[in-house]
C-alpha cells in the first residue's frame, strides 16, 4: 500500500466519522496476498475489502487496470471515489483519472481539503500558483495529495479486528470483464526490456588526504575546465 493510499483511506474515514450512516470499501487489484496490504485499511478502521485477483489480469497497463477497477466500482455504485495522488513506484498520477473517464464522473487532483454536503464535493485544489477551490457534483472521483492529512495509525485493536471484517476475492469472470479486456491482451503498450542506466563514465573519488584541491585543480586542467 503506497502512502498515497492511506491519505485517501484517512479522508474516506474522516468523512464516515462526520456522516455517520455511510460505509468504506477498499478496493485493488493483484495477487491473492495482495489482501494482506489491504488489512492495513481495515485496520484503520475501513469496513470491508475488495480484490480482484486472477491470472487473467497479470500483465496489465494503465487501460487493462481501468478496464478492472470501473467494473468493481459499477458494481459498488459509491457515491465517491478516492485515490491517493500517485503511486509509490510508477509515480504516473494518472490512475485516477483514467478510471474517471471510463465511468464518465466529474475527477478533481490534488486535493488538500474535501467536504461534502448537498450531494456534491467541495475541494481545495492545490495548485504550482496556490489554491483553487472547486465543486463536483456526486458521484464523482477525487485524487488527494499527501497535505490532506496525517494518516492514523492502526490501534491493536483494530489490528486484531481486521482479521475479521470482510475481505473479498474476486476474479474477471465474476466482474464480467472479458479475457480480452485485461492483462496483457487489453493492454495496449508493452515493455519490451529493462535496463540499467547507460554509465556516466570514469569517475575518480578524491579524499581530503591535504592535497585534494591541488589534485581538483590539476583534474579541471586536464579536462580543460578552468
Amino acid at each position: 500500500m503506497n502512502q498515497g493510499d492511506t491519505n485517501a483511506i484517512e479522508a474516506a474515514l474522516r468523512l464516515k466519522e462526520a456522516a455517520g450512516d455511510c460505509e468504506v470499501v477498499l478496493v485493488s487489484m493483484g495477487p491473492d496476498d495482495a489482501i494482506n496490504s489491504l488489512r492495513k485499511g481495515l485496520a484503520m478502521g475501513a469496513d470491508r475489502a475488495t480484490l480482484v485477483s486472477d491470472t487473467g489480469a497479470a500483465g496489465s497497463d494503465i487501460v487493462g487496470t481501468t478496464n478492472v477497477l470501473a467494473a468493481v466500482l459499477t458494481h459498488e455504485t459509491p457515491d465517491l471515489i478516492l485515490f491517493g495522488q500517485q503511486s509509490a513506484d510508477s509515480d504516473g498520477a494518472v490512475l485516477w483519472a483514467a478510471v474517471a473517464d471510463r465511468l464518465r464522473q466529474p475527477v478533481i487532483s490534488q486535493a488538500t481539503s474535501l467536504d461534502l454536503s448537498e450531494g456534491k464535493a467541495t475541494v481545495k485544489r492545490q495548485t504550482e500558483y496556490g489554491y483553487d477551490v472547486i465543486e463536483a457534483p456526486l458521484p464523482c472521483v477525487i485524487a488527494v495529495s499527501d497535505g490532506i492529512n496525517e494518516p492514523r495509525y492502526p490501534s491493536l485493536k483494530g489490528i486484531m479486528g481486521a482479521k475479521k471484517k470482510p475481505q473479498a476475492i474476486v476474479t474477471l469472470e465474476s466482474l464480467g470483464v472479458g479475457a480480452e479486456q485485461a492483462g496483457t491482451a487489453g493492454s495496449r503498450t508493452e515493455v519490451k526490456s529493462l535496463n540499467d542506466p547507460p554509465a556516466r563514465g570514469d569517475s575518480q573519488l578524491i579524499e581530503g588526504d591535504g592535497e585534494a584541491a591541488a589534485r581538483v585543480l590539476a583534474f579541471l586542467n586536464e579536462k580543460k575546465l578552468t
